[in-house]
């Protein structure tokens, strides 16, 4: 049996950081949440390489003691907590004491940091997590921590960590998620010298949403404020008619604290119930507030998970804020009444009143006037009363093609006679010439359709179809079937894409798309240009988190092209760390039912049969998730629904 022994401190701080630091975004989390903790109004978050080279966070917040520097890098050192009775409420971003030293133990580590109103400041260089002797340095007011070659001593974890652009990404959305929930503080961001965010710190939350989640998404959003005791909710969700095809836009903050909470997305999408389409998710920006002894966030160690004391009233706080929000935007709101000014006739005599004198001294001089010339009318206007008064005889000639000409009996008008005005009178029906027999026209060539099983062979007959969605069919021993055309339109569409049984083929976009995207699905999406490329995307990079799109597959409508590269992003960065083959068929499932044919739309008899025949012949049995496309009534299912069995 082995022996028992304790860890080393380095392995120990080893293991830590494995659970603290898992990418560079940690260490930047990490690092921001201490500067805001430290009272900064103003950060600066630069990088070089996705961070893995160079990582640097500048903060004008409180600094630290040149005597504290190195117990700062112990572990379980802290400012936040005291005693074990402040766990139970714990206000603070960070608390645990671990950050800091965890960072330094996996990288090389300067630290600057100067106390406000001293003369000057300090140094510290970690290497490992060894530190060295504390100097006196230059450096503003505040602290600065500089990560350089961040797992450089641990290759089993540097080698897990994704391409630069992913990394970066990674640290463009946590930024932003920091950014929202502290409008009052100035963020900046840099990536390989290049500012690609900065906040204005001025306070105003709707700001700092235009500054992080860009211009489209801020100015179709709807303001939430409620209360209820000691709970509060404020934010803004996005417009009924302004959704998205993900989640990736719904950001939750409990206490100040982004969080990924079901319960707080159960409540938001449980609002939008009736004004949301199918497939469409509502995005927000909401901020849930209650006292820190009714919220557990110490439950993770990345403390984005958080568990609630009473979660039935949290979930009825944001349900019924929404609603009320929801309902209030959609409300009609009264016309206002205009300025006189804006209401006065411009031209003094456009509704200008006059004397019956003033009246017929115009009436009098118009008369002398020239009259003006009248123009004839060869055809006269035909009588709306008509239509209803020929004969069904009449109609039914006109249905077989031999319907008589309905013309007025007028009498002759000599050439210089006014025309006389059409008015109601006797019609005369007199027959059309006789069309010249046409020849027999060859059979038009019909394109190309599914072999179908000849209607004579087949062991069903298709009855019909209801709500233009479901087909019904009977079989041969008395069993009703009810198929899901969308869902077995969709089946045969993953199947042959699966198989790859044809070549893509794009169509060229006249005018390029733009679909903006959160962070983490930018980065999927970016990754997979190739993928896409395959199945008739073409897109390209346009500036941090938007896509450009220039072609899309043939058999998908230019209008659901955005919505449907943004379900494409949800879904590759829900596979982001799983194998090529998942990413590929998720890209698959969304091609699939985008290209198939909808509930609610008008099918053709051809196209029916094509589809009940490859569901009755066993080769379509599920959708490509899983639902199954058909259902079975028998002849004794239906005898007892009416009572007859």
């Amino acid at each position: 049996m082995p022996h028992i022994q304790q860890l080393s401190p380095h392995v120990a701080d080893l293991i830590a950081a494995g659970e603290v630091v898992e990418r560079p975004a940690s260490v930047v989390k990490e690092l921001l949440e201490n500067a805001m903790d430290a009272g900064a109004t103003a950060v600066t978050v630069e990088l070089q390489s996705g961070g893995m080279t160079y990582l640097r966070v500048s903060d004008n917040g409180c600094g630290i003691e040149a005597s504290e520097l190195p117990t700062a890098f112990l572990r379980h050192a802290t400012s936040k907590l005291r005693t074990a009775e402040d766990l139970a409420a714990i206000g603070t971003l960070g608390f645990r004491g671990e950050a800091l030293a965890a960072i330094s133990a996996v990288s090389r580590l300067d630290i600057f940091s100067r106390v406000h109103g001293a003369q000057s400041g300090a140094s510290l260089h970690l290497e490992g997590g060894v530190p060295g002797a504390v100097q006196d340095a230059g450096c503003p007011e505040g602290t600065s921590v500089i990560v350089r070659d961040l797992f450089y001593n641990t290759p089993a974890r540097l080698k897990f960590m994704k391409r630069d652009s992913a990394e970066a990404s990674a640290i463009s959305g946590l930024v932003a998620h920091l950014a929202l929930s502290h409008p009052g503080i100035s963020f900046k961001l840099v990536k390989d010298g290049e500012e690609t965010l900065h906040t204005p710190g001025d306070g105003v939350l709707r700001s700092a949403v235009y500054a992080a989640l860009g211009r489209e998404f801020a100015l179709r959003l709807v303001e939430l404020s409620c209360s209820d005791g000691s709970l509060s909710a404020h934010g803004f969700l996005t417009h009924p008619l302004a959704l998205r095809g993900t989640r990736g836009m719904q950001t939750f903050f409990v206490n100040g604290r982004f969080v990924k909470s079901q319960l707080l997305t159960a409540a938001l999408e449980e609002a939008y119930a009736n004004r949301i389409m199918k497939g469409k998710f509502p995005g927000c920006v909401l901020f849930v507030d209650l006292p820190c002894d009714m919220v557990d966030v110490n439950v993770h160690p990345a403390k984005t998970v958080v568990k609630f004391l009473n979660e039935k009233a949290i979930f009825d706080l944001v349900y019924h804020g929404a609603m009320d929000a929801l309902d209030g935007c959609e409300a009609p709101k009264p016309a206002s009444a205009k300025d006189v000014h804006q209401v006065q006739n411009p031209r003094a005599d456009f509704f200008a009143s006059m004397t019956a004198g003033q009246y017929r001294a115009q009436g009098a001089g118009n008369a002398a006037k020239p009259a003006a010339p009248q123009f004839k009318t060869s055809v006269p206007a035909f009588p709306s009363e008509l239509s209803g008064k020929l004969p069904f005889s009449d109609v039914a000639r006109r249905a077989a093609g031999s319907a008589p000409q309905v013309r007025p009996a007028a009498p002759a008008a000599s050439a210089n006679a006014p025309a006389a005005p059409f008015a109601a009178g006797t019609y005369e029906a007199s027959p059309l010439p006789a069309a010249a027999p046409a020849a027999k026209a060859a059979p038009a060539e019909e394109p190309e359709q599914l072999t179908l099983v000849p209607e004579t062979a087949a062991p069903w007959r298709i009855a019909g179809e209801v709500l233009d969605t479901y087909i019904v069919c009977e079989d041969g021993e008395k069993n009703v079937w009810l198929i899901d055309k969308h869902a077995a339109h969709e089946r045969i569409n993953f199947d042959r894409l699966k198989a790859n049984a044809g070549p893509i083929m794009p169509q060229a976009l006249l005018t390029p798309l733009v679909a903006d995207l959160p962070a983490a699905e930018y980065t999927a999406l970016v990754e997979q240009f190739s993928l896409l490329r395959e199945f008739g995307f073409a897109c390209e990079e346009f500036g941090d988190g938007s896509i450009l799109i220039r072609e899309i597959p043939a058999d998908i409508d230019s209008g659901d092209a955005v919505s449907t590269l943004e379900e494409l992003a949800g879904k590759l960065a829900a596979a982001h760390s799983a194998d090529p083959a998942s990413a590929r068929d998720a890209l698959l499932h969304t091609i699939a039912c985008k290209a198939a044919i909808k509930g609610g739309w008008k099918t053709s008899e051809r196209e029916l049969r094509a589809l009940v025949d490859r569901v009755q012949s066993g080769e379509v049995q599920f959708c490509p998730h899983g639902r199954p496309v058909k259902v079975k009534l028998s002849r004794y299912e239906l005898e007892r629904m009416f009572k007859r069995a």
